[in-house]
C-alpha cells in the first residue's frame, strides 16, 4: 500500500460518503419544483422541509453501510501509518 492508494480511498470513501445524501436531495428538489411548478405555489420551505427529511433518511439508513466503510478506511490509515 502506497500513498497513492491511500489518497484514492480517502477520496473514493468521500465520494461515497458525501454522493449518496447529496443524490437524495437532488432528487427530492426535482420532485419538489415539479410540484411547485404544477401547481404554483412558490414557497421557499415546501422545497427545504423536504430536502433536509430526504438527507437525514439517507444518513440514517445508510449509516451502517457508512461506519463499516470509516472503520475499514481508518484500519487502512493506522496500518500505513507507520510506514510513514
Amino acid at each position: 500500500m502506497n500513498i497513492e492508494t491511500v489518497i484514492e480511498d480517502g477520496l473514493l470513501f468521500v465520494l461515497l460518503l458525501s454522493g449518496i445524501p447529496l443524490a437524495a436531495s437532488m432528487v427530492t428538489g426535482l420532485c419538489s419544483s415539479v410540484l411547485q411548478a404544477a401547481t404554483q405555489i412558490q414557497d421557499q420551505t415546501l422545497s427545504f422541509v423536504p430536502k433536509v427529511a430526504a438527507v437525514a433518511a439517507a444518513l440514517y439508513f445508510g449509516a451502517d453501510a457508512f461506519w463499516v466503510d470509516f472503520i475499514r478506511f481508518a484500519k487502512d490509515i493506522f496500518r500505513f501509518a507507520p510506514m510513514g
